[in-house]
């Protein structure tokens, strides 16, 4: 029997592997899984854990998820996703598909979805769930408490209540575990908190720092009066950040992101991700080219120069990546801000040129063994160069590319390795000209 039509005993041993895992062991399962077999396999889940799976699949897995199942399959299984889940499925699918599933909602389900398709993708308004259940100031805790029992299930949270006043607007939160050990009596507005918000125009891993960096189960998304619009959850806030942390780590090494789990990606969606930055580096390394012909008599003069040009190269663009990749993480964080530039260069600096000396001190010997005392002072001084300069522009890259709105990874790493195997190979031979007098 072919793998592509198992065998009654096969599918049945297949649904107890799969009753046995947990729903994030069942998403890391179906992320390493080819096409046809996820296929089969998701086909084998009970319908509760089928949409609990799909849930948290990648955009582009949970298209191809709805391309293996039949027009009935996918239109139930997209009604049972919440309207935040539902609108990063829709930016994949083809424009007729996502038109059917949306007419095939509800009246109210569709409008949610709609309203949360009308914000910028990367916002915090397509991220937010607009089901959230709020409370009045005047209201009892009794009553509040009632509310929360008769709650829809499809409300987002019933940990952290929204509490707010005419037109929506918000004037505080309430917590649940506050509400269940106050006096029945007292009023939620004398037990509500000042609300940490965002607004809905918000980047997304804006809003998730928010959510992060507070501590909160959960915000409010506001409009720009403050009018409540829905919750960014603490789940919701993580998959952002977790995918921004993706996006810059697959930048800083010179490669767009996949975005979906690797083994599941078609070998030329993996080359497109490289493709592109090799052409750049293959261009950057033209000016290397360039800077070796212009000082070919300087090359023809001492041979022994060119020994350490791969040295001089690969220490310089190490050094600038570990700065570059050292302030990425850290404007990711929070830690730096394009304010303090000139704070993070002064240190990088001083580290560039302590790491420059340090590693002088230790090769100095060794060169000159090599290639005599003379070039080994060449290389030395070079070093301590190349690497003052590789930090301090590591780190100026990604706050330059900040203030003026480019992603900071994007640029970092062919922008490194253009100007410090440039700059550096003018600097070794300008050295060798001025010690050895070539």
């Amino acid at each position: 029997m072919s793998e592509a039509h198992p065998s009654a005993d096969g599918l049945q041993s297949r649904r107890r592997r799969l009753e046995g895992l947990g729903t994030a062991e069942l998403v890391e399962l179906f992320g390493r899984l080819d096409s046809a077999e996820r296929a089969v396999q998701f086909r084998l889940l009970q319908k509760d854990r089928a949409v609990a799976v799909f849930e948290d699949l990648d955009p582009r897995v949970q298209r191809e998820v709805v391309d293996s199942l039949r027009e009935e399959a996918t239109t139930e299984l997209f009604a049972a996703l919440d309207p935040d889940d539902r609108a990063p499925l829709l930016d994949e699918l083809p424009a007729g598909v996502a038109a059917r599933l949306l007419e095939d909602l509800s009246p109210d389900e569709r409008a949610q979805t709609m309203a949360l398709l009308g914000y910028p993708e990367d916002s915090a308004g397509r991220r937010m769930s607009p089901q959230v259940l709020t409370l009045d100031e005047d209201t009892t805790v009794a009553s509040a408490l009632d509310r929360v029992r008769h709650a829809p299930e499809s409300v987002e949270t019933i940990y952290v209540l929204p509490v707010t006043g005419p037109r929506r607007r918000v004037h505080g939160v309430v917590s649940l575990r506050r509400l269940l050990v106050s006096d029945p009596e007292a009023r939620v507005a004398d037990l509500m908190v000042p609300a940490a918000t965002v607004r809905a125009t918000d980047s997304s891993e804006d809003a998730a720092n928010v959510v992060r960096d507070g501590g909160y189960v959960a915000v409010p998304v506001v409009d720009t009066e403050d009018r409540l619009l829905g919750v960014l959850t603490v789940d919701d806030a993580m998959r952002v950040l977790e995918a921004a942390d993706d996006e810059d780590a697959a930048r800083v090494g010179g490669t767009e992101p996949l975005r979906r789990p690797y083994l599941s990606a078609p070998v030329l969606s993996v080359v497109r991700s490289r493709i592109v930055w090799l052409f750049v580096l293959i261009l950057a390394a033209t000016l290397t080219v360039g800077v070796q012909s212009y000082f070919e008599a300087e090359l023809d003069a001492v041979v022994a120069l060119a020994l350490f040009i791969p040295l001089l190269i690969g220490t310089g663009g190490n050094a600038g990546s570990q700065a570059a990749t050292t302030i990425v993480r850290s404007m990711a964080v929070g830690d730096v801000r394009t304010a303090d530039v000139w704070r993070v260069l002064g240190r990088e600096l001083l580290t560039g040129a302590l790491l420059g000396f340090s590693l002088a001190a230790v090769g100095i010997a060794p060169a000159a063994w090599v290639a005599g005392w003379d070039i080994a002072a060449v290389l030395a001084l070079t070093v301590v160069g190349v690497c003052s300069l590789a930090t301090t522009v590591g780190a100026c890259i990604p706050l330059v590319a900040r203030r003026i709105g480019i992603d900071p990874a994007i640029v970092s790493a062919p922008f490194i390795s253009t100007f410090v195997d440039t700059t550096g190979l003018v600097l070794y031979f300008s050295i060798a000209k001025l010690i050895l007098g070539i």
